[in-house]
């Protein structure tokens, strides 16, 4: 039985969904814009060897607004797993929910493992992208920038009534092109959705989206694997996203960097998974949640 609920993590209340089962615990995070709903198809593919737990972030979904910091989303983390009861939990994470992952596994060494799915800040300086000449890298990295920007100035912004039918079904469409569960994609969708004051806009709010970009930017993760003594696996994509095509030698260059980061410490654990792009829990959930299962069922 899935079980929705809110709990009080101090300064905010949050979201989480519950999906029950006696197999050891796993806090399954979501990414930057997301929220929990769109973990649900590899929730599903999880729970038969787990009991897996879900949640909204702060400033997502159906969680409430809260200062944005890495300390306050991983007590929120752990407030979840004392309310719930989950003893010693696994933490996986998608995006930015796998950058929490990779803190939560440096900050609890008694952690089963954790698991990052392409949980990588993104690029921001030349040395993150080898192979390209430096000229041509800066240019490319001010490219994308810009392209960050316009996102950015967008977030949470009000929708105009007449325009969220049109919106509902281009999200319909995205579902089908991406070969993703329909109710679960719409669900997502509309759980980021805020009704206030007879006006509509999507979260995260605009000062959200800024602090996480920020904070994603000036991130470096090289360090936090080498203090890690859990157990630590990082998937990464080896394929662009359709948005991510334009800027194809950049990111061609970002997932040497990657690989390179991730052999430079010998006791992580990384895979590229074949065919998988960023969206990897939505294009191969069933492969991910065997991936997941099978390195935390060698480590336990």
């Amino acid at each position: 039985m899935i079980n929705d609920r809110l709990i009080d993590a101090g300064s905010v209340q949050l979201a989480v969904r519950d999906f029950g089962g006696d197999d050891p615990p796993l806090l399954l995070v979501h990414g930057a814009g997301g929220n929990l709903a769109q973990m649900t198809t590899l929730a599903r593919a999880l729970r038969p060897h787990h009991r897996v737990v879900t949640l909204d972030l702060r400033g997502h979904g159906r969680s409430a607004d809260g200062d944005w910091s890495w300390d306050a989303a991983l007590g929120d983390l752990a407030a979840v797993c004392v309310q719930l009861e989950l003893e010693r939990p696994a933490v996986v994470g998608h995006s930015l929910g796998g950058m929490l992952a990779a803190l939560w596994g440096q900050r609890h060494p008694e952690s089963p493992g954790i698991v990052s799915l392409d949980g990588n800040p993104p690029p921001t300086r030349p040395e993150h992208l080898p192979g390209l000449d430096p000229e041509k890298a800066a240019a490319e990295l001010a490219r994308l920038h810009a392209v960050f920007d316009a996102v950015e100035a967008a977030a949470g912004q009000v929708i105009p009534a007449d325009q969220l039918p049109d919106l509902v079904e281009t999200q319909r469409m995205a579902a089908r092109d991406m070969g993703a569960n329909e109710k679960v994609w719409i669900e997502g969708f509309r759980r980021n959705l805020v009704h206030l004051g007879g006006e509509t806009s999507i979260r995260p709010s605009a000062a959200l989206t800024s602090r996480l970009r920020a904070d994603m930017n000036e991130l470096d993760l090289t360090p936090v694997y080498a203090a890690t003594t859990c157990p630590e696996l990082v998937v990464l994509p080896t394929r662009d996203l359709p948005q991510q095509e334009p800027f194809a030698e950049l990111y061609a260059a970002h997932r040497r960097f990657l690989v390179e980061q991730a052999q430079s410490i010998p006791h992580l654990r990384h895979l590229s998974l074949a065919d998988a792009s960023h969206a990897m829990v939505i294009e191969q959930p069933t492969l991910l949640a065997k991936v997941i299962t099978d390195f935390l069922t060698e480590h336990r």
